[in-house]
C-alpha cells in the first residue's frame, strides 16, 4: 500500500459526505476543506478535513486503518468525533488531550462562526450557536490553559 497523503484524506472525505448540505444548503464538504485550510501541518490537516467523517456519516476508526490513514490521525478524528448524547464537557475534554484536536476544533468553531456562514442562518439559530460556540471555545480555554 502506497503512503497516505493528504489527498487521500480529501477523496475519504469528499466520498463520506457525498452529496450531504450544511445549515444554509451549501455541501457540506465545503465546511471540512475550509477547517483543513485553516491549520497548518499533514497531521492536523488530514485531521481537520476528516474531522466530522465519523461523527456525521458511515465511516469508522476501522474504515479509516483500512484506508492506510495513519494511526495519530485517526486518534485526532475520534477525539474529534463526539458520540450520540454525549455531553459537550465530556467531549471537549476529550479533545482537549489531544494537541491536533485541539487546533481542528478551534478551526472548526471559526469556520462555523464566520459572519458570512451565520448570515445565511434565521435569528433564532444564529444566536444558539453563538451562544454554543462562545460556551465551547470558553470551555477550551479553561481546560487547555
Amino acid at each position: 500500500m502506497s503512503e497516505f497523503v493528504l489527498e487521500d484524506a480529501i477523496r475519504i472525505a469528499r466520498e463520506a459526505h457525498g452529496d450531504q448540505v450544511d445549515k444554509s444548503g451549501n455541501l457540506y464538504i465545503y465546511h471540512p476543506l475550509r477547517v483543513m485550510a485553516r491549520v497548518k501541518g499533514a497531521h492536523a490537516q488530514m485531521a481537520a478535513v476528516l474531522h466530522d467523517v465519523i461523527e456525521d456519516t458511515d465511516v469508522t476508526a476501522e474504515d479509516l486503518r483500512a484506508a492506510g490513514c495513519p494511526e495519530p490521525v485517526i486518534v485526532s478524528v475520534v477525539a474529534l468525533s463526539k458520540a450520540p448524547g454525549e455531553a459537550m464537557l465530556s467531549y471537549l475534554r476529550r479533545v482537549s488531550a489531544d494537541s491536533v484536536a485541539i487546533m481542528v476544533k478551534r478551526a472548526d468553531i471559526a469556520d462555523n462562526s464566520d459572519p458570512v456562514r451565520m448570515a445565511a442562518l434565521d435569528q433564532e439559530t444564529q444566536n444558539r450557536l453563538r451562544e454554543k460556540y462562545a460556551e465551547a471555545i470558553r470551555v477550551l480555554n479553561e481546560l487547555t490553559a
